[in-house]
């Protein structure tokens, strides 16, 4: 129906399934073109179709297509496109997230990652483009790392993420689940200012080995702005503590402060998304 977004990972098309009238994103991803590579990627994504949260985008299905040479997935379709999306629209109108929305924002990562580590998943990829909304306001993850193979064909184009990696990873030690949080508080600093946290302001035009040792060995981005609360400013600090020891996983973060000062809160993200949008 249309193509709705485009990056070296792959491309991901609006669809319509005529069987069922659904529409949905398909994802057309190129990989290694082994039979046997092709066939175990399948083998993993099939644990997508287990996967039942309303904080994770729903999955309906895996095949290969363009003559075997691309994987085809599609999942459940976001109208309100991802974060990305969304921060770059209100900076176009002028405006900025608020923290209302950057606490769904929190929570509803934190609920995913929670529930994908109880199903044994880390997701590795935490960023704004891989975290949807939908027409309702609903926060989705998408893109997690369930299939290794699928990490390693797509690992071979695609050097973005290094901007979201935590100094744990730089430095070769084991993912874990709170390397995940570090890109969450990386995720809510660039939602907050309309840009990404890194490059840091003022050092744009860094290689990618002086961002790594910078994400090492520098001081860590802060949230900044006269509406952030000191809740939030602690939650990002805390998300963003380099010694991963010591930087709590999913489960400890949903009980900060920041959590429950909006945790009960009402908020119609469904009007506010159709505000930004300027749907009717």
């Amino acid at each position: 129906m249309e193509r709705l977004g485009e990056g070296a990972a792959g491309t991901v098309r609006k669809v319509l399934h005529r069987p069922t009238n659904r529409i949905m994103a398909k994802k057309s991803i190129s990989t290694d073109p082994d039979p046997a590579v092709q066939r175990q990627i399948l083998r993993e994504l099939a644990f997508l179709r287990t996967c039942n949260s309303p904080h994770i985008v729903s999955f309906y299905g895996a095949f290969l297509d363009d003559g075997d040479t691309t994987v085809s997935l599609c999942m459940e379709f976001c109208e309100a496109g991802s974060l990305e999306d969304i921060y770059k629209r209100a900076s176009l109108l002028g405006g900025v997230i608020g923290e209302p929305f950057l606490a769904r924002i929190a929570e509803s990562v934190c609920k995913g990652l929670v529930y994908l580590h109880s199903k044994r998943v880390i997701h590795r990829d935490i960023k704004p483009s891989n975290i949807l909304v939908t027409r309702s306001g609903e926060i989705k993850l998408c893109d997690f790392g369930v299939s290794g193979e699928l990490i390693n064909s797509v690992a071979q184009t695609f050097t973005g993420t290094q901007y979201y990696m935590a100094p744990e990873r730089i430095q070769g030690n084991a993912y874990q689940v709170q390397s995940d949080i570090w890109s969450l508080g990386l995720t809510l600093i660039e939602v907050s200012q309309n840009c990404p946290a890194l490059p840091p302001p003022g050092q744009p035009h860094l290689s990618i080995f002086e961002l790594l040792d910078f994400i090492v060995r520098q001081p860590v981005p802060v949230i900044e702005g006269a509406h952030i609360s000191e809740e939030c400013r602690n939650f990002v600090a805390v998300c963003l503590t380099k010694d991963p020891q010591y930087r709590p996983g999913p489960n400890r973060m949903l009980e900060h402060p920041f959590i429950a000062l909006w945790e009960n809160v009402e908020m119609d993200l469904g009007s506010w998304v159709k505000e930004v949008w300027g749907w009717d």
